[in-house]
């Protein structure tokens, strides 16, 4: 009998020369977590620079209150699915608060953000229909594409050129079309062109879900995300965002105007067979999202950080993953054992960042992927280039 674990060989391999020069890169520990931007690693105090705790949200004493009161009122968790044990009143509430910041009149709130993905793609496109992924689509996205049954199209990175061509081929194909793509490439950390595939949206009249994953409470007037900084909120049919990020919290979402967005509860299997989210959870993303309303300079500081920080690194003249500044700050790396090797001695040095590397990123890079946050204080910001400095640029 074949061993079931065989096909995993390289990543054990991998793993085993991770570990001979350094710790676990992709499994590092925190041994206690001292605020937003500080934790306890291996002993040390560390500055946390690859969390993507965009606004420092998780130590604020009203959120984490709100997820005390939802334990002692609510208990622990919701033991089931909202289909089958029903729904909390704050879950309707959390959707309620949801729906008003992003100025949609429908929203569904996930587990989790990667079933957000699932639920969303797979709910609305079937086997009739036909997928259109930038090449540099996040996981969730290829695998609600998959479960969806959908066929699945893949166009460059960011080329609405390509696109176009694409759709012009299966003009006379049967089934409806969606396009997805995402408001923050998480690995390299720059933007979709959304004017540019909104043009293309009117010539072929396909519908549009934009991922917000990495963009929602960061970019926009209202921080909403790439279609509220682009204004063209109107043109995305669809919205998906997670609480991991900006929230601070566990979960997901899909939101949009469609007339029959309700019925998506009911034909998405992510949403209808998994168990809801606690109600601490629940709780805190709610608090969460009213800070982030009432608090729009959270998204000035972060702004302010970013730029501190991506100019520091251009300045030691560091190749960088894209060319335009987002709380998404990677360096591009040579090779595979001097990647593991610099982001070892980074961490020795009291800085955390994450190290990405192939088959998870674009045309293979290797990279240092930092990612900003509203609470990182101009010092920590400053020891991070200094650090990179030393480190991976030899100063």
């Amino acid at each position: 009998m074949t061993d079931l674990l065989d096909k995993h060989k390289p990543i054990a391999e991998r793993f085993e020369r991770m570990m001979a020069m350094g710790v676990n890169a992709v499994g590092i520990t925190n041994d206690k977590l001292l605020s937003p931007t500080r934790a306890m690693i291996q002993g040390r105090e560390t500055i946390l620079a690859g969390t993507n705790n965009y606004m420092g949200i998780t130590f604020e004493k009203n959120v984490i209150e709100a997820g005390k009161k939802a334990l002692d009122e609510f208990g622990t968790g919701t033991t089931g699915s909202r289909i089958a044990n029903g729904s909390y009143a704050m879950h309707k509430e959390l959707e309620r608060e949801l729906a008003r910041f992003l100025g949609r009149k429908h929203c569904i709130v996930f587990t989790t953000g990667y079933q957000a993905n699932l639920g969303m793609i797979a709910g609305l496109a079937g086997p009739r229909d036909t997928v259109y992924l930038d090449a540099d689509s996040h996981s969730s996205i290829y695998d609600g594409c998959t479960l969806s049954g959908a066929k699945l199209v893949r166009f460059r990175h960011n080329d609405a050129t390509d696109l176009d061509k694409r759709l012009s081929r299966s003009e006379d194909g049967e089934g409806g079309k969606l396009v997805v793509l995402e408001g923050i490439y998480s690995m390299l950390g720059d933007r979709a062109p959304l004017k540019d595939f909104v043009e293309v949206k009117k010539k072929h009249q396909f519908q549009l879900l934009v991922d917000e994953a990495h963009s929602f409470g960061v970019l926009g007037p209202n921080g909403r995300g790439l279609a509220d900084e682009a204004g063209l909120e109107a043109e995305a049919d669809f919205v998906v965002g997670t609480f991991s990020k900006s929230i601070g919290s566990i979960g997901g979402f899909g939101a949009g105007d469609h007339p029959l967005f309700e019925t998506l509860r009911y034909a998405m299997r992510p949403y209808m067979f998994t168990a809801s989210s606690s109600p601490a959870t629940i709780a805190t993303s709610i608090e969460a999202v009213k800070t982030l309303a009432r608090e729009p300079e959270r998204r000035d500081a972060l702004r302010r950080n970013s730029e501190r920080l991506f100019n520091g690194f251009r300045a030691l003249g560091f190749e960088m993953g894209c060319d335009e500044v987002s709380p998404v700050i990677a360096v591009k790396c040579k090779d595979e054992p001097s990647t593991i090797m610099m982001w070892n001695a980074l961490l020795n040095a009291g800085v955390y960042v994450n190290i990405a590397l192939p088959p998870g990123t674009p045309n293979r890079l290797c990279l240092l992927r930092c990612s900003v946050s509203a609470a990182h204080t101009d010092e920590e910001i400053d020891t991070v280039i200094a650090t990179f400095a030393k480190v991976v640029a030899g100063k």
